[in-house]
């Protein structure tokens, strides 16, 4: 029995009193129940035939919204003659499936509309491009971590080295940023810049912040950024900042270690009135760090007053600079799972919650997206993040299955079969909207790059390129993969962006510029349902799709070509006319070929 509930409209339709609700079936004779759990107790509500969709029944019913909770959860009991068999997000089950993978729509919480439509590009801004040579940071202006790591001045293009790491400047701000907009709009395609901490910091990473309200000046200070956001705003682009509020810096004031600022901070006295503001055992050089790192001191949200000053007071850091004239688009909220009470992360979910609250008191369209490296269901069910950065379920599995590696490096190989499991199993843990709302992503600044896990192997950058723009999620492109920059564990994969163009790897670049154009073109990439069409053993294939367009994506890893099946009975979207990749129109049949390291896509429209 083949049973299909696409989370889309017209097959999932939310409104003020709950969701029209539309079950698929290769079969007509089967009984078929819409299971529900208002106010913690089960009800199976009938559903209807209601025509096709496709070659497929179409079974309608009404679900109301649960009273008890924001979030609604469901699943579809079916019985046939001698068996039932139960439908839920991760695909079909013997017995009532468990909670996490029931289908979720959320009321009320659900990420702004315009995210899903998004191309990010990530930016580390000390190395992507040098606007002002007159903002260079003098080698005796900064004091880092224990007050004895030299600032060092670097050309553009010197490889970053381990040693001075965190205090290596390569003279990249904001200005030169604004200047190269035409290359990221035009010529790339982006819609939306993410940009790591730019607030005044003795690091070039900038997450041990020394003042929130402030842009470093070394980056071109407040009025770059000002600059920066007309400038793309003119061009209907969006901006999302990243904020480090789970710690600051030692010489932030608040803090004070080295006694940089005419303050008592709360390192130089307990009676400093920042001292409740950390976590301090015994003498004041006992004190919580993050992760044990004694540069950045955690911030205790059992404080009123940390509370006030990060989200709750009218003048708050995360309110700040969502106001004029920044008005940025939302947050990046850096190891967010991290913060609470005390030196750890005790009553977490609340304090994301009313981040959530406060930011959206400020703009009820901001974007709000947290750092995970790991599964992060538990912050991704409509009360908390719209979305997060998806290493667990997208950057992670992809590296395993083309690279071969984890994150850490360690052999980590998957089978075809696994790697379509694990996608699986992380979809299904969050609500479809919130899916739409993840930031899909190969590596970034905290990751070796993506060309250098796979050894400079093109051939299976490419195939993860074309995941990363059709599979479900908002893609993100670290600055400098498009071109082909490589670069090993931090701080090598922060090297400068190379501005010569007769270095760059011109058929990758071409790459993402064709699959960012359609990405843009095709309304499923964006907000389109997936379906799992097929997996062999080393190629999947599968299609992403709304009512009146689809795309079916093939990717083969392997060295030989591939055939995998096409159910085209198995898609609710009756498809007209077929074309292929360069235009052309092609028939589609019972199978789809793909040559070896190689994608195919195919791409169809609704009569």
């Amino acid at each position: 029995m083949f049973l299909l509930h696409p989370p889309i409209p017209p097959w999932l339709v939310p409104d003020d009193e709950g969701c029209a609700v539309a079950l698929l079936a290769d079969r007509a004779d089967i009984t078929v129940f819409l299971r529900a759990d208002p106010d913690n107790e089960e009800e199976l509500i009938p559903m209807r035939r209601a025509g096709r969709a496709g070659r497929l029944t179409r079974f309608a019913a009404r679900l109301a919204w649960d009273p008890s909770s924001e979030t609604t959860s469901y699943a579809f009991k079916v019985l046939d003659r001698s068996a039932q068999v139960w439908l839920a997000a991760d695909g079909l089950h013997q017995r009532m499936p468990d909670r996490e993978v029931l289908f979720k729509v959320c009321r009320e919480h659900r990420p702004p509309d315009w995210v899903a439509d998004q191309i990010v590009y990530q930016i580390f801004p000390d190395r992507f491009a040098q606007g002002d040579p007159t903002l260079a940071v003098a080698t005796d202006e900064y004091v880092y971590g224990d007050g004895r790591s030299r600032v060092v001045r670097r050309p553009w293009g010197a490889l970053p080295t381990r040693q001075n790491a965190a205090t290596s400047f390569h003279g990249g701000d904001l200005v030169g940023i604004r200047a190269r907009l035409d290359y990221l709009a035009d010529e790339l395609g982006v819609t939306m810049l993410y940009l790591n901490p730019i607030f005044t910091s003795g690091s070039n990473h900038k997450y041990d912040t020394e003042d929130y309200f402030h842009v470093d000046p070394h980056l071109g200070g407040d009025q770059a950024l000002v600059d920066l956001a007309d400038a793309l705003r003119a061009r209907g682009m969006r901006l999302v900042l990243d904020a480090s509020v789970n710690h600051t810096g030692i010489n932030h004031p608040w803090f004070n270690r080295l006694a940089r600022h005419e303050v008592d901070g709360a390192f130089q006295s307990p009676g400093s009135p920042w001292r409740s503001w950390y976590t301090f055992a015994g003498p004041a050089e006992s004190y919580a760090g993050w992760k044990g790192h004694p540069s950045l001191p955690v911030l205790d949200y059992a404080s009123p007053a940390v509370r006030a000053a990060i989200y709750a007071e009218e003048g708050a850091v995360l309110r700040h600079w969502l106001r004029p004239p920044y008005r940025i688009d939302g947050w990046r909220l850096d190891v967010i799972h991290m913060l609470g009470e005390g030196p750890g992360a005790r009553n977490n979910a609340h304090y994301v919650r009313e981040f959530r609250r406060a930011i959206r008191e400020e703009n009820r369209d901001a974007y709000i997206l947290g750092e995970h490296f790991a599964e992060a269901t538990r912050w991704l069910q409509g009360d908390q993040e719209d979305g997060a950065m998806n290493y667990h379920g997208f950057a992670s599995p992809v590296r395993a299955w083309l690279a071969g590696r984890d994150f850490a490096g360690h052999p980590a190989e998957l089978s075809t079969d696994a790697f379509e499991r694990w996608l699986t199993a992380a979809r299904a843990r969050v609500p479809h909207a919130n899916q739409l709302g993840q930031l899909s992503l190969l590596d970034s600044h905290d990751t070796s790059r993506f060309l250098t896990a796979v050894a400079g192997d093109l051939a299976r950058m490419h195939l993860a390129v074309t995941l990363l723009f059709t599979y479900a999620g908002v893609p993100s492109v670290y600055y400098g993969d498009e071109i082909g920059l490589e670069g090993g564990d931090d701080p090598d994969c922060r090297r400068c962006f190379d501005w010569n163009r007769t270095r760059w790897r011109t058929d990758l670049h071409d790459h993402y510029r064709r699959l960012i154009a359609w990405r843009r073109e095709r309304p499923e990439w964006r907000r389109g349902a997936y379906q799992t069409l097929g997996v062999g053993k080393e190629a999947l294939l599968f299609a992403r799709y709304v009512e009146g367009s689809v795309t079916i994506v093939g990717v083969n890893r392997g060295e030989d070509a591939a055939s995998l099946p096409l159910p085209l009975a198995e898609l609710p979207v009756e498809v007209a006319s077929w074309r292929d990749a360069d235009g052309g129109a092609i028939a589609v049949g019972g199978e789809v070929a793909m040559p070896g390291r190689s994608s195919v896509l195919l791409f169809g429209q609704a009569g």
